[in-house]
């Protein structure tokens, strides 16, 4: 074998090596050190696509925010895509609660939007809080996104 081939072995050994962070010195050992590396890394793999798949199962169709008003919340509920029947579900939920719709915009073309102003009914005052409201819509999507 010629000298110049022994180098370039030798040099593709250290990058192996270096690659890896092996500390071994014979060939046999860098290849066992690359061996368990490239094992670890399909493990990490695995384990970052299950996270993956579980947060994409988890997470709500649409985003949900709600705030306090004087006299009410302002609810906004954002989809990037369209939602047949979304709207009367969430609409549902506001009338389990007792909210009374007091203003709505909504968008159903090629995504699902809806802001709506929601005022307690005058015997339900001081009943409900924002938090309560937001997960009362998330139900109410989840539950829709189920029958769908």
């Amino acid at each position: 074998m010629n000298s110049s081939r022994k180098r370039k072995k030798a040099a593709l050994y250290e990058q192996l090596r270096a690659a890896t962070n092996s500390t071994a010195m014979n060939k046999a050992s860098i290849i066992v050190d690359a061996s368990k590396y490239i094992q670890e890394l399909k493990q990490k793999v695995d384990t970052l696509n299950q996270d993956v798949g579980t947060s994409q199962n988890s997470s709500s169709p649409a985003q949900v925010t709600v705030e306090t008003l004087e006299r009410g919340f302002l609810i906004s509920v954002l989809s990037e895509k369209n939602c047949p029947g979304l709207l009367v579900s969430i609409l549902e939920a506001f009338e389990d609660l007792g909210l009374d719709v007091l203003d709505a915009r909504v968008s159903c073309a090629d995504s699902f939007q809806l802001e709506a102003v929601g005022g307690e009914n005058q015997g339900e005052a001081d009943s409900i809080d924002a938090q309560v409201v937001k997960q009362a819509v998330l139900q109410a999507i989840q539950n829709w996104s189920q029958s769908n």
